[in-house]
């Protein structure tokens, strides 16, 4: 995995990228809060290890400028910060896990090994959006993994869509599918999809002119 660590204490940075190039991972450690925004800006990261008290930016406004881009990166902490108010405006901003310093570097490893078997399930979800991705195997719809509450026609809709991503879902495929009525006109179809764009935070469903409907794998 490709981590990007931001620590400004040299000498635990250096233990830290050490060993965890000795599990296997590619860690790229910067140690003030401008060089990390510099690489961010360049490459992407399958998971960032950031502490908070930095120079220059501090990790907690680094994580929240990325969310307000958009950019989703799986961010674990670790901080001598102790405050409760520190630590809820951690997890508020979007990180995946909070490490109080002092800490043993196994304990580092337990906690990205524990989101590794996370991430793996969320790989079996077909993404949809930035945001969204979609369980087709229990048919649950989730907005940054978080489970969204649709009717039963809006999900045969989403899972109809998600199971022929990058292809047209022509209006026929929705009258067998969804309604399983031959009868259905095409009005009461773009009314139902229209439905469901309205609730979708992000809208990642294609009108295709007079055929039908599609979701475009994301990048």
């Amino acid at each position: 995995m490709k981590i990007l660590l931001l620590e400004d204490d040299i000498m635990l940075n250096k233990a830290i990228k050490i060993y965890l190039e000795s599990t296997g991972h590619v860690v790229h450690s910067v140690m003030d809060g401008k060089h990390c925004i510099e690489i961010l800006e360049k490459e992407q990261f399958d998971l960032l290890v950031f502490d908070i008290n930095v120079p220059d930016v501090d990790g907690l406004t680094i994580l929240e400028d990325l969310h307000k881009q958009k950019r989703m990166v799986p961010t674990i902490f670790i901080s001598a910060l102790i405050d409760i108010e520190d630590i809820t405006r951690a997890f508020d901003i979007g990180c995946h896990d909070y490490l109080k310093k002092p800490f043993h570097l196994k304990e580092l490893t337990l906690r990205i090994n524990k989101f590794l078997k996370t991430s793996q399930v969320h790989q079996q979800h077909k993404r949809l959006s930035k945001s969204y991705s979609y369980d087709s195997k229990n048919m649950i719809l989730l907005f940054n993994n978080e489970p969204q509450i649709l009717p039963k026609r809006q999900i045969q809709i989403i899972d109809l869509l998600a199971a022929n991503r990058s292809l047209v879902c022509n209006y026929d495929m929705f009258r067998v599918y969804v309604w399983n009525d031959d009868y259905i006109d095409n009005a009461t179809i773009r009314a139902e999809v229209n439905r469901v764009k309205k609730v979708l935070k992000e809208d990642f469903i294609l009108n295709i002119r007079g055929i039908g409907y599609m979701v475009e794998r994301p990048n």
